[in-house]
Parts: C-alpha cells; sequence; structure tokens
C-alpha cells in the first residue's frame, strides 16, 4: 500500500528536525517536551490537516505567548525549514495572528517562501477582503516567484482544501488586476496558478473569463498556454464561447457512429474497450476535440459523470476510426460500484451517441 502523505510529511525525524530548528535560535525551547507533545498517543491516527493543527498549537505552548516575540523567532528558521514545518508556519499565523494583522500579512508573505501561504491568508480574506487583497496585489510586484505564486493562489475563488472566500466567488473582480500582473511571468509554477485561478472563476463566471482569454490570446506563448488551461472546464462542459475561441469547428457536420465495446458486463477491476466511427462531413480540414463522458454509479446508486479527453487533432473530411481504452479499477480517487453504467461520446462540446454496460 502507498504510503500516506500525512506520514511523509510528519515523520518522527522531521518533528525533530523541526525541534532543533527552533531551538537554534531560541535557546529556551524544549525539545524534547515538544516532540513528546507532537508525537502523543493519538499522533498515528491523526489525518494530514489534523497533524498539522496539532503541531500549531503544541508550538504555541512551547513559544512565548507574546504573538509577535514567538513570529520573531519562527521567521528566523525560514532557511532552514521545508516540508511539514513550512505548512506549520503560516498555520500559527492563521491561528494566532488575527488580532496583529500588520505582523501576520507581511509574516505569511515571508512564510511562503518556505513553504505556501495560501491556507493561511483565507481567514484574513473573509476578516477583511480589500485589506488583503492590497497585500496580495503588492505580492503580485515581488521578485521572489513563491510570492508572486501565492499573489495568485492564495486568492483563488475554489482553492482545494482551504477554506472557502464566499465574496471572492461572487465577486471576483479584485482578483482581476493581480491576474493581469502575473499572466506572462517567466516562472510556469506563477503561471500555472494564474490558470488555475482562471478556471475557478469560470465556474461561476465564465463570461468574464472568456472576456479575459479572448483579449489575452496571441499576446504571447505564455497566454496562450494560460487560457488554454483556464478554460478546461468551460471545453468539458462544451461552451461553445470557448470552443471557437481555440479553433474547434462546429460539430453539426459531425457524426458518430458504429459504437461498440468489448465487454458489456465487465467486473470491477476490469479494462474494457470501445471503439467508433467519426465521420466528418466537410470540405476541409477540422480542428477536432473527442472527449467521452462515463456516468459512474455511486454507492446510493445515482450517477455522476466524469469527462475524459481522447485527442485534440486535426482531422481530413471522411471517416476516422477511433479506439479507446477504459479502466474500472479501484484508485484511491476512486471507488467503482456496480451496476449500469453508460459512456457517451463528445465531439467538439457535442454529446453524440451513447453505450451501456452492466458493471459486475
Amino acid at each position: 500500500m502507498p504510503e500516506k502523505l500525512k506520514d511523509i510529511l510528519f515523520p518522527l525525524d522531521k518533528v525533530k528536525y523541526f525541534a532543533e530548528t527552533i531551538k537554534k535560535v531560541y535557546s529556551p525551547f524544549d525539545t524534547e517536551g515538544f516532540v513528546n507533545a507532537v508525537c502523543d498517543k493519538d499522533w498515528p491516527d491523526r489525518e494530514l490537516k489534523e497533524k498539522m493543527r496539532h503541531t500549531t498549537l503544541s508550538v504555541h505552548k512551547f513559544l512565548p505567548s507574546d504573538f509577535p516575540e514567538a513570529i520573531k523567532i519562527l521567521l528566523k528558521i525560514i532557511p532552514d525549514v521545508k516540508g511539514f514545518e513550512a505548512i506549520v508556519l503560516p498555520d500559527f499565523v492563521e491561528v494566532f495572528g488575527m488580532e496583529y494583522w500588520d505582523i501576520s500579512m507581511p509574516a505569511l508573505g515571508e512564510f511562503t517562501k518556505c513553504g505556501s501561504s495560501e491556507f493561511g491568508i483565507r481567514r484574513y480574506l473573509n476578516k477583511d477582503l480589500k485589506g488583503a487583497m492590497a497585500f496580495m496585489n503588492k505580492w503580485a510586484d515581488d521578485s521572489d516567484f513563491k510570492v508572486r505564486r501565492f499573489a495568485s493562489e492564495g486568492c483563488r475563488p475554489r482553492l482545494p482544501w482551504a477554506a472557502g472566500v464566499p465574496a471572492l466567488k461572487k465577486d471576483p473582480s479584485l482578483i482581476l488586476p493581480i491576474l493581469e500582473k502575473l499572466k506572462d511571468d517567466p516562472e510556469e509554477f506563477v503561471r500555472k496558478s494564474v490558470a488555475n485561478n482562471l478556471n475557478d472563476i469560470s465556474k461561476d463566471h465564465s463570461e468574464t473569463v472568456l472576456e479575459i482569454c479572448e483579449r489575452w490570446q496571441g499576446k504571447s506563448k505564455n497566454t496562450n498556454w494560460i487560457i488554454k488551461h483556464a478554460c478546461r472546464t468551460l471545453l468539458k462542459q462544451g461552451n461553445k464561447r470557448a470552443m471557437m475561441l481555440f479553433g474547434f469547428a462546429n460539430p453539426g457536420k459531425m457524426k458518430v457512429e458504429n459504437l461498440e465495446v468489448t465487454d458489456s458486463s465487465p467486473g470491477i477491476g476490469d479494462n474494457i474497450y470501445f471503439s467508433f466511427n467519426l465521420i466528418l462531413n466537410t470540405e476541409k480540414k477540422q480542428k477536432v476535440r473527442i472527449e467521452y463522458i462515463t456516468h459512474y454509479v455511486k454507492a446510493n446508486g445515482k450517477t455522476s459523470p466524469k469527462v475524459f479527453q481522447i485527442k485534440e487533432v486535426e482531422l481530413e473530411p471522411g471517416i476516422h476510426f477511433v479506439k479507446k481504452k477504459h479502466s474500472f479499477a479501484n484508485m484511491s480517487t476512486r471507488k467503482h460500484y456496480p451496476g449500469e453504467h453508460t459512456i457517451e461520446v463528445v465531439i467538439n462540446g457535442e454529446k453524440k451517441v451513447s453505450i451501456k454496460m452492466d458493471l459486475k
């Protein structure tokens, strides 16, 4: 069984290293007491975020109770920390620094250099959105690419595993100047965050994102990559304006015939192949996005769709044979349940044909 992330990030030797690192800059620190407090009887069973928060609370017990003094100590260890301790530092600011805004916000900007403060900033965004976004806007101009990336990543409206910021979902206007600054950033790490931020925004404000992408298109290789990645959800949804933006032809003159599956009653863990003929009744070569949707049966008996891309390709008029493998093997991110599953073929955002299987 693969090792869990909570065990990779929080092994005993890293806890000891964290304690020794603090001890170097703050001699009264009780390293043995800290390690014992962190690695208590419940430590092995705690999940990742629980381990992080438990460590944060333990750090607080063994540092000065005065937050400004504690932050001075933790800022000194930045050059020597990475891994789990690097995510504990912004969590410390999130938990204990809400009343010390002028200290906490700069500290988050510093701590993101050794890890990421994207989760720690969320409470501050909810407390004072304009005030926090002023810091984010300033960080977008920082010389350190990790800080610039934090300026975008921290204000994503739908940042995974993070506290929500309802105001940014409702109105992303404060985010857009930051993304404008970073759209041609020399670091791919930053540009990817810009694309992910736009993709988040597109789920609530598709027209806003499409307007931005149409404006950025052709500006540079960097912006072309960003807008394609930013529109991935809109493309999976078959948004016509997004399809036109990237030159995918009108699917009206495209047909799918002879959809077949190698096994109509596969078992959980099996692989199946399905194939079909894609027919282009066009006069010239067309850009085609070929996808399929699998409607998975859930534990409650209902179904949930998942879009998979087969390929994007330019095709000549005529008949084209397409074959694809699909796995029903259980994964950490998906568990399969028996019942009637459906596969739909989608061409340039338009559902064409479907076929059913009875998963055993």
